[in-house]
C-alpha cells in the first residue's frame, strides 16, 4: 500500500466522494505496475498522492458539468484518469502516442470499471478533426509557447485549455501571448486551485478560446 497521510485522505475523500477506493486502486497501479513500466520513477511512490494525484484531481473544479475533455499527453493518466474518477459526468479522450503508455492505460481503465472515458493512440496534432473537446487539459508536456498549438486546436474555435504548471506560468505566458493570440486565445489567466485541500496548491493556466 502507497501511504497515505490524514490531510491526503481527508482532501481524497473531499474530490473523489464515494468513488476515493477506486482513486486508491488508480494509486496502486501507479506504484506497482506503472513504475515497473517506467512510467513514473520510484522516487515518485511516496508522494503519488500530494505531488501527482490529487495536485491534478484539484483541478476538475474548474472544467464545466457535462463537458467533453481531452488530455493531452496523458502518460500515466495525469491529469485525465484523475478527473475521469473524480467527475462521472465528464466524457475524456486521453491522447497518448506512446504504445506501451496506451497499453497500460487502457488495463487500467478496464481494472477501474471507467466507463466515462477513452485512448486515443495518436499525437495531439494528430488528433485535430477526430477530437473537438469543450475543455483540453495537459500536465507537463511542454513550454505553453509549444503547448498552445498542440492543445488550443482540439477546441475547434471555442473552449479553454486548462496546463497544470509551476511557478514560471506568468513567466511562460508572456513567451507564448503572440501564439496564442494566432490561434484564438481571447483571455490567458493564471488560476491557484487546492488551498484548502493541499500543502502546496496547484498552479493552472487557463487559455479561453472564443467567446
Amino acid at each position: 500500500m502507497v501511504e497515505i497521510t490524514p490531510k491526503e485522505k481527508a482532501a481524497a475523500s473531499s474530490v473523489f466522494g464515494d468513488r476515493t477506493a477506486l482513486a486508491e486502486r488508480y494509486v496502486q497501479h501507479l506504484a506497482t505496475s506503472g513504475m515497473e513500466r517506467g512510467l513514473l520513477g520510484p522516487r515518485e511512490v511516496p508522494r503519488l498522492w500530494s505531488r501527482h494525484v490529487l495536485n491534478c484531481a484539484v483541478v476538475a473544479e474548474l472544467i464545466p458539468a457535462d463537458a467533453y475533455v481531452a488530455d493531452v499527453g496523458s502518460g500515466a493518466g495525469l491529469p485525465g484518469l484523475t478527473f475521469a474518477l473524480a467527475r462521472p459526468d465528464l466524457r475524456l479522450t486521453l491522447i497518448e502516442p506512446l504504445e506501451r503508455r496506451v497499453t497500460w492505460l487502457n488495463e487500467v481503465i478496464d481494472d477501474l470499471g471507467l466507463d466515462n472515458v477513452e485512448v486515443l493512440r495518436s499525437r495531439a496534432e494528430l488528433a485535430v478533426g477526430q477530437v473537438k473537446a469543450d475543455v483540453v487539459t495537459a500536465r507537463a508536456v511542454s513550454a505553453l509557447n509549444k503547448l498552445a498549438p498542440l492543445t488550443i486546436p482540439l477546441l475547434e474555435g471555442h473552449g479553454q485549455v486548462l496546463a497544470i504548471k509551476g511557478r514560471s506560468a506568468a513567466e511562460e505566458i508572456e513567451k507564448a501571448a503572440k501564439v496564442i493570440r494566432k490561434l484564438g486565445g481571447t483571455d490567458t489567466s493564471v488560476l491557484t486551485v487546492g488551498e484548502d485541500l493541499l500543502e502546496e496548491p496547484t498552479t493552472v493556466v487557463r487559455i479561453v478560446v472564443g467567446r
